[in-house]
């Protein structure tokens, strides 16, 4: 039972950074998934795959881990570049088109 533990990225739907302030933690898949041959549905045996916790820090996160002594890999997150753009820019005389 491998843990992942991250911080998700902005949803392409928001302009904001909601949702991407907390660390998650999520277990790697450790069953295969099946067809299910009268539905067609995909299914598991492995219930550690639906379980997704967050947590307010890194160090919560690996704390919590070593606690349970679950094995588990740190995704650091990207910087994320800052553009500073502000409408008066859009009317400047020395921009470049």
């Amino acid at each position: 039972m491998q843990a992942r533990i991250y911080v998700p990225t902005k949803n392409a739907m928001q302009s904001g950074k909601a949702n991407s302030r907390h660390w998650v933690l999520e277990f790697e898949p450790e069953a295969i998934r099946r067809l299910d041959p009268l539905m067609g549905w995909t299914g598991t045996t492995d219930m550690n795959g639906e379980v997704r916790m967050t947590f307010e820090s890194r160090e919560a996160a690996v704390a919590y881990c070593e606690k349970l002594r679950i094995p588990y890999e740190v995704q650091d997150p990207k910087p994320f570049p800052l553009k500073i753009k502000t409408y008066a820019d859009n009317f400047r005389f020395d921009r470049v088109r």
